[in-house]
């Protein structure tokens, strides 16, 4: 390995150690990691300072969009939580199945596929994982869950943006279609949550291997229909695959089709209690959603061009915006509760400072490697020299890898996909590869590589009240994850 290899390596193994094996906080870690990256942006490439300057103006401005979407998010749930809406959901979720394990799949898998086709940018955790811990799963374990579903329906998710966004400026005519046939690996996401929940219950094997049906049926009824409206646009494999195999599953599990043969709750589950009619608890999920398409159509492609010796868009779409009106809009429902106003907001205020912190050092991070190759020193920029560790023919086997590292660290498959998509096309030219294929390789795999996205495991945890469980959480995604990524490695291989 040469000294510039070297170099660019180092940083990450320096994150990984701090984080994994010396389990120090993902802050700290990101903020070492990032002061790291800038010592030798500055030392060893020999940066001109304006790039500097202008990688951390960026990455604090994309951590900043980042910042309203999670601010939004837990004062959503705040105030739902002081409305007992979450607990009359969970009710009511009793009544179309008592088995955990159906709630459970129901809630993390195609609830948020839908979100992730909507809105995206850890949203579909966000909202899910209290709903999880409401039924009665542990926090970790809602956490683990809650991400695994982010995950396959993030290839087409927040209106196709992964793609057109992320390989703007490619080739992409073959990508959502070779993307949506790859995906199909997604199907082992539902059984992977199925095994998480039922480990470490006393029959758990018997109820894993009776629920086993239902979790495959529910991975098939969300990906062929997500293929099959890829004619429509890659904005809509997501949204509408989602509620088609939803309307699926609810019609066969009425039938008594794939379900376990016995029910199984709980051991120490508290039955909830309704206070509320379905249709007034569900009714803020619905205009949520409702704001968060309309949002995303109508202003998506709007926004204000901010210049400040770097680029920036910031969108007149950001999800948090709905998350915030949907919760005023409720509270205007229940008009004699705008007591909970302030301290739902300023718990919002304190959960959301320390994931803005993390994601302003990684995304200040990555721009520096972006910028590195302009210097006095000479040396090609640090995405640069990784991409020529990967010039390989079997690149196919390792794009998956590159395109989940890239979501893991910068908590985006969009993002990922901007750090790498002109690697994959350099690359796939050099090595006479499918350049579709490859893009559709990386971008599958950075959708698989959402389960650990940064980003999203510090916005769950903070709408779960829960702290500093990142190694933990990032143990319990790993298998699936993995698993995930070396079946595309294997398929890309094969197909190329």
């Amino acid at each position: 390995m040469n000294m510039p290899v070297f170099i660019s390596i180092l940083p990450f193994v320096v994150f990984i150690g701090l984080l994994l094996w010396e389990k120090i906080s993902l802050l700290k870690t990101s903020v070492i990691t990032a002061v790291l990256f800038t010592l030798l942006g500055i030392f060893y490439w020999k940066m001109l300072p304006f790039y500097v300057y202008a990688s951390y103006g960026k990455g604090i401005f994309i951590a900043f969009d980042i910042f309203i979407i999670v601010l939004g998010a837990i004062f959503f749930l705040e105030i739902l939580s002081h409305l007992n809406i979450i607990k009359n959901v969970s009710y009511y979720l009793e009544t179309f199945s008592k088995d955990y394990r159906i709630q459970i799949i129901i809630l993390a898998w195609f609830f948020e596929n839908f979100l992730e086709g909507t809105a995206g940018f850890g949203v579909p955790a966000a909202v899910v994982v209290p709903l999880l811990i409401g039924i009665g799963l542990s926090p970790i374990r809602s956490l683990i869950i809650g991400l695994l579903g982010n995950s396959t329906s993030v290839v087409f998710g927040a209106a196709g943006t992964p793609i057109r966004v992320g390989f703007a400026g490619l080739n992409t005519v073959s990508v959502p279609l070779y993307s949506a046939l790859l995906n199909c690996v997604g199907i082992i996401v539902p059984i992977f949550m199925l095994w998480i929940i039922t480990s470490n219950r006393e029959n758990g094997r018997k109820e894993f291997f009776d629920g086993l049906p239902f979790a495959i049926w529910a991975g098939v009824a969300f990906v062929i229909p997500s293929i099959l409206i890829l004619p429509l646009g890659q904005e809509f494999p997501s949204i509408i695959g989602s509620v088609i195999g939803l309307l699926l599953v609810m019609a066969t599990t009425k039938l008594g089709i794939f379900v376990p043969k016995e029910i199984k709750k709980f051991d120490d589950e508290k039955i909830p209690q309704k206070t509320m009619s379905a249709s007034k608890a569900f009714l803020p999920y619905l205009l949520l959603i409702v704001l968060l398409i309309v949002g995303k159509f109508t202003l998506g492609s709007m926004g204000i061009s901010i210049s400040l010796g770097f680029n920036h868009l910031f969108s007149f779409f950001n999800p948090g915006f709905a998350f915030i009106a949907a919760a005023l809009i409720v509270m205007l429902m229940w008009r004699k509760e705008f007591r909970i106003l302030w301290p739902s907001f300023s718990s919002a205020l304190k959960g959301t400072v320390g994931p803005f912190l993390v994601i302003a050092a990684m995304s200040s991070m990555v721009q520096i490697m972006i910028n590195s190759g302009t210097n006095f020193s000479g040396i090609p920029s640090a995405i640069n020299i990784l991409s020529k560790v990967f010039e390989t023919p079997f690149l196919p086997f390792f794009a998956p890898f590159v395109g989940a590292f890239g979501s893991f660290i910068t908590g985006s498959a969009t993002i990922s996909n901007i750090m790498f998509g002109n690697f994959f096309a350099v690359a796939s030219a050099n090595l006479n590869l499918n350049l579709g294929i490859i893009l559709s390789l990386g971008v599958v795999g950075g959708a698989a590589g959402n389960m650990m996205a940064l980003a999203d495991i510090l916005a769950a945890e903070a709408v779960a009240k829960v702290k500093n469980q990142e190694v933990q959480i990032i143990k319990g995604v790993l298998v699936p994850c993995l698993t995930y990524v070396i079946l595309l490695g294997i398929l890309g291989m094969i197909i190329t």
